[in-house]
Parts: structure tokens; C-alpha cells; sequence
């Protein structure tokens, strides 16, 4: 198109308990194409007792004064009447993911939404029939989705590179969304201590809001195994355990292994771990003709392929197309062309993945494996 032509996408923020919204925000403030123009803060559940670092308060102020968003409201939704937004990224704690959603859709405003999808699966399910209802696009925003070297390894994949794919492998850890020195994207510093007690009071260390590692991590296992091997899973077994953040009652470790028809997916999650002997968010993937994983080699992000006999190859991802760069880019160009979003941030790979995560959620409570309810062999009727 041509540039005078270029509309102006006016974005506003819902919810700042999630600390990805540092990150986030940032895209959509760097993007010329795109006006932070305000942002709200949903209502916890549970007030949190301390502003310490990547707790929603600190959130909120980090954003409005590294992003210069011009005006902040109490309740979101005079904010979405008022400002008549094209987009809403909404990063709110998991628990209100649906209900920010809705007040979103009916008033036509298209929204982005930290991952995971939703706290449940039930959830995933109101939200795709809220957004075909009212015939808004929906996006999952996941950090994963801009990393080269991912797209270099899921085409490398289809192309038959270790041939079928056996199993996927996947660990995903850190001390924890607060925990001793965390660092998150965007944010330079690293999270200041916070006592037990103030730690528990945040959204993450509580189940009913959506916390624990399970949700927070095992949905990218979920996603990533759905998206690599390209089909819905079948069963899932699950365990999860408060291992050492006893003052809070949401799981700190959590664990999955998932079949598909003709695979497997191995998935491990923490909030407890110290030290990355496992390379941290790097699926490796196990067919019958190698193995393939993300790799860096000598501080640059690359695939590294394995074959039957022993040789190894590394391919190095080219440079990503615009669309593909960050969610405001995906958003832009989404809105210009209505050209198709990446696979992971369609509602039919993430209600795949919430299906997944639901089976492993069901395991961890009836100890016993559990099968996949996959909606999109049940077509979901547009209206």
C-alpha cells in the first residue's frame, strides 16, 4: 500500500501482572505504525502487599514511564470506551483472561493475549466462540513465536530432515516469576528479594488465579510439541508439586509426558531450578532418521542437526520476515493484509495446546492418564 495510506493502530494495555508485559509493551511503543495511547490494570483477587520488582504495581510504572503511555485508568473498560482501541494486549493474570476478553469483543476491539491462552480449557473454548461471535482476531502472544531459529527447525521438520518424528523433549525453569535474581525480558535489572509472605500474595503462587509452573510453563511444551509434530495429541500424564514455595499453593515444579498417535513429548518445568544443566527452552526433537535441537554456537542461534551417523550440521535461520519479527509487526501486518498469522498464534494450534495442558491438569488430580478433548477435530462453527 502506499504510505501516505497508512493507518495509525491505537493499542491500549489490560493488565499489568504480567511481567512480559515489560517486553511487550515495548514492540507496540518502538513500532511506528502503532500509539500506546493508555493502560489499566485489572482488579487482583488477592491485593499484593509490596511494589517490588515485576509485581504489577512496578509493572505499571515501568511501562508508563519507559513507553510514555499518556494516561492510565482504573477500570479498563470506561478506558475501552473511551479510547475506542484497535487492539487490546491484554497481560492480566491467567484467571481473567476470558473476562477481559469479552469486555474487549463486544465493544469490536481486537485483542492480543499473553500466553498461555487461557486457565483452562473450558475457558480457551468461551473465548474462541466470543471472538468468531463478535468477529474479532485473536492472538496468543508467545515469547517463543519470534525466535529464528525456531521457524529454521519446524521447516527443516516438514521437510523430513530426521525423518518422522519420535519424541520431543523440552525444560523450562528458573527460580521462579519473583524468585531470586529473576531477570525477564525488557528489563535490565534483576527482581529485588521479596519476603515469603509477599511473594504469596502475588497471582502467581495462587492456583485460583491461575498461578504455578504448570500453567506457566507447561504451555509451551504443549504448544511447541502440537506445533512441531503437527497434529493433535492423544493422552496426557501429569505430576505436579510444591516442592519449596510451601507459603504459596500453586505447584513450583511440574512435569508432562504426552502421546500423539506416532509420538511422544516429554515436557519439564520449574520454578525452583538455580542452574540450566539442561539448555533452558530449547525443544530437541528425536526422529527416525536423527535428532535435531535449537543450539547457540559461539553466541549465535542455530538448529543443530545430528545424523544416524554421528555427523553434525548446523543451519543458521535467516533473518525473519517483517511479520514475523514481534507481535506488533504480526499485528500491523495482519491488520494491512489480513495476510494468515504464525501458527502459534492461531486460536487452533493454542485450543489445541490448552487441550493438551487440560489433560495434564486432569492427570495431576486423578493420578491416572488422561485423554486429549481436541476441539479441532470438532469443527468450531464460525457464526
Amino acid at each position: 500500500g502506499s504510505c501516505h495510506m497508512e493507518k495509525q493502530y491505537r493499542v491500549v494495555i489490560i493488565g499489568f501482572s504480567h511481567m512480559h508485559i515489560n517486553d511487550v509493551a515495548a514492540h507496540f511503543y518502538e513500532n511506528p505504525r502503532t500509539d500506546l495511547v493508555a493502560g489499566a490494570d485489572t482488579i487482583p483477587l488477592v491485593p499484593e502487599l509490596k511494589e517490588g520488582t515485576f509485581t504489577r504495581k512496578w509493572n505499571l510504572e515501568f511501562c508508563r514511564t519507559n513507553f510514555k503511555i499518556p494516561k492510565i485508568y482504573e477500570d479498563y473498560r470506561e478506558m475501552l470506551d473511551q479510547e475506542k482501541p484497535d487492539l487490546a494486549v491484554i497481560s492480566c493474570e491467567n484467571a481473567q483472561h476470558l473476562e477481559v476478553m469479552y469486555e474487549c469483543a463486544v465493544r469490536g476491539v481486537n485483542v492480543s493475549i499473553e500466553k498461555p491462552m487461557a486457565a483452562d480449557l473450558s475457558m480457551a473454548m468461551e473465548m474462541i466462540r466470543i471472538s468468531n461471535t463478535y468477529g474479532v482476531k485473536m492472538f496468543v502472544n508467545w515469547p517463543v513465536t519470534w525466535r529464528p531459529e525456531l521457524h529454521l527447525m519446524k521447516d527443516l521438520l516438514d521437510e523430513g530432515k530426521i525423518g518422522r518424528i519420535l519424541e520431543f523433549k523440552i525444560r523450562v525453569s528458573h527460580t521462579g516469576p519473583l524468585g531470586d535474581g529473576a531477570k525477564h525480558p525488557g528489563v535490565k535489572i534483576t527482581a529485588e528479594p521479596m519476603t515469603n509472605e509477599e511473594k504469596a500474595r502475588t497471582w502467581w503462587y495462587q492456583s485460583k488465579c491461575g498461578g504455578g509452573a504448570m500453567l506457566d510453563f507447561c504451555c509451551y511444551g504443549a504448544m511447541m510439541s502440537r506445533w512441531l509434530i503437527g497434529k493433535p495429541a492423544v493422552a496426557a500424564l501429569g505430576m505436579r508439586a510444591n516442592l519449596n514455595t510451601q507459603w504459596g499453593n500453586a505447584e513450583d515444579n511440574a512435569s508432562m509426558l504426552v502421546r500423539y498417535d506416532d509420538a511422544m513429548a516429554s515436557i519439564e518445568t520449574s520454578w525452583t531450578t538455580y542452574h540450566d544443566l539442561v539448555p533452558v527452552n530449547c525443544p530437541m526433537v528425536y526422529g527416525t532418521k536423527g535428532a535435531m535441537t535449537a543450539a547457540q554456537i559461539d553466541g549465535k542461534d542455530c538448529v543443530k542437526v545430528i545424523l544416524p551417523d554421528g555427523e553434525e550440521e548446523y543451519y543458521y535461520p535467516p533473518e525473519l520476515e517483517y511479520q514475523y519479527r514481534d507481535i506488533a509487526c504480526a499485528f500491523v501486518h495482519n491488520m494491512d493484509t489480513n495476510e494468515p498469522i504464525h501458527a502459534t498464534l492461531t486460536p487452533e494450534i493454542n485450543i489445541d495446546g490448552m487441550a493438551i495442558l487440560d489433560a495434564g491438569v486432569r492427570s495431576c488430580n486423578s493420578g491416572r492418564l488422561e485423554l486429549v478433548n481436541n476441539l479441532s477435530l470438532i469443527h468450531i462453527s464460525e457464526p
